[in-house]
């Protein structure tokens, strides 16, 4: 989740050095007992650092994006002129939660599942993960708005392809059975982003993840239809549309000193306007079999949106100028559409799992948001188990896994002995 990095960092400035103090890794955990296998549906990577190598075309290749070290010994990824610091953000689940940083780090100072494939796998085991989603860093952004930030957009969209290559053949492609294919796409021209959709579509991948509020970060509105392209590409290939809580580079911050527990506090807050904004925004009426999930949303908010949208149906009308209905032509009501195009994902909600019935049984799935500060890695079962073993066992293997096997079309497989 996006933080405030100048909050977090404990690493002081000495005579131009960077000082960090030693943290230790957290050991490698027994196997936990699994209570129901998982498909979590949002976890993320910290790209490694041969992400790119390779990739690239030839015109490009010396400006390949990659992990330079400067004369502190601190690794950064350069993209063209620019540095940009690989977080300690992106790796929380490699420390005690009294070592944890926000400041730099190097690869060999957090846990190997973060980065390397065969590692994640293994921390998969450890967890009843049978199935994983990722998203990518904070180093990319949450839906790959990092490549819009190049001075060449031309080499920016190489890149964007490069990556998208490493996520099919370097990540999913090696263990196909254990990760979901996800792509990031070309935010600035909607007809490139639906040209590779259809691409991407035909090499395996299921998902895209995608900005909740483009708008925010520089390009067109949600209300344009300029997007409509990208949309219609995603409903005919049953690409899903992931929107990360984050995704548009922006979390609600209600004052200027606002610390980073109210931001965190807050996050799910992020996803009920999103939501909203998206519902009224026409975009699953025009396209109905799009398929749109709030990506780290959780799902206590699902019922006070159900009951806002209920209370201003009954209060607006046509003639009410402004009014909920003068915007909205679709034949279904928007609590029909919500409840047909969205899904939620969650990794605590207790209270609101007593509200399934409102929410929807089929529309809710699972994370472990590893390794994120919010990660319930490696005491997932447990979470899981504390949250929804009141319930009916049926729906609770729609919560862990079926619901995510139909959304994402991948299949339950057996998690290897122990």
């Amino acid at each position: 989740m996006p933080i405030d990095l100048n909050e977090r960092l404990d690493e002081q400035h000495n005579a131009g050095k960077v000082v960090r103090r030693q943290r230790t890794l957290v050991p490698d955990p027994e196997p936990r007992s699994v209570y129901l296998p998982l498909i979590s549906v949002d976890d993320h990577f910290m790209e490694p650092r041969d992400t790119f190598l390779g990739r690239m075309p030839a015109k490009f290749a010396d400006q390949t994006p990659r992990i330079v070290e400067d004369s502190d010994g601190m690794e950064w990824w350069q993209f063209e002129d620019e540095r940009v610091m690989n977080s300690g953000a992106n790796a929380m689940s490699s420390w005690p939660a009294a070592e944890r940083t926000g400041g730099p780090v190097r690869f060999d100072e957090v846990r190997p599942g973060t980065y390397d494939v065969h590692s994640r796998v293994k921390d998969m085991d450890v967890n009843g993960v049978a199935a994983s989603l990722c998203f990518p860093s904070m180093v990319f952004g949450f839906c790959g708005q990092r490549f819009t930030k190049f001075s060449d957009p031309e080499l920016g969209l190489a890149a964007m392809r490069a990556y998208n290559d490493w996520i099919a053949e370097g990540w999913v492609g090696a263990y196909p059975d254990r990760f979901i294919a996800q792509q990031v796409t070309w935010l600035p021209d909607p007809k490139i982003a639906a040209d590779e959709i259809r691409l991407n579509a035909e090499r395996g991948f299921k998902a895209v993840s995608f900005s909740e509020n483009p708008e925010a970060l520089g390009f067109d509105s949600l209300y344009s239809g300029k997007w409509d392209p990208f949309f219609a590409a995603c409903a005919e290939t049953n690409t899903v549309v992931n929107l990360h809580v984050g995704s548009s580079s922006q979390t609600m911050v209600p004052s200027k000193d606002s610390p980073p527990p109210v931001i965190a506090a807050l996050f799910e807050i992020n996803a009920f306007a999103a939501a909203t904004d998206w519902l009224f925004a026409g975009i699953p009426s025009r396209f109905p079999e799009l398929k749109i999930v709030m990506s780290e949303s959780g799902i206590a908010w699902v019922p006070m949106l159900i009951d806002r949208l209920t209370f201003l149906e009954s209060r607006f009308n046509k003639d009410n100028d402004g009014g909920m209905n003068s915007t909205w032509s679709d034949t279904l009501t928007p609590n029909e559409v919500l409840a047909r195009n969205f899904w939620y994902t969650s990794f605590f909600d207790p209270t609101a799992y007593r509200l399934l019935d409102v929410i929807g049984e089929n529309r809710v799935m699972m994370e472990v948001d590893y390794p994120h500060s919010d990660s319930t890695w490696p005491d997932t079962q447990d979470v899981i188990k504390y949250q929804i073993d009141a319930l009916d066992h049926a729906v609770q293997t729609r919560l862990t896994s079926g619901n995510a096997s139909e959304v994402y079309r991948h299949p339950l497989v057996a998690l290897p002995a122990q």
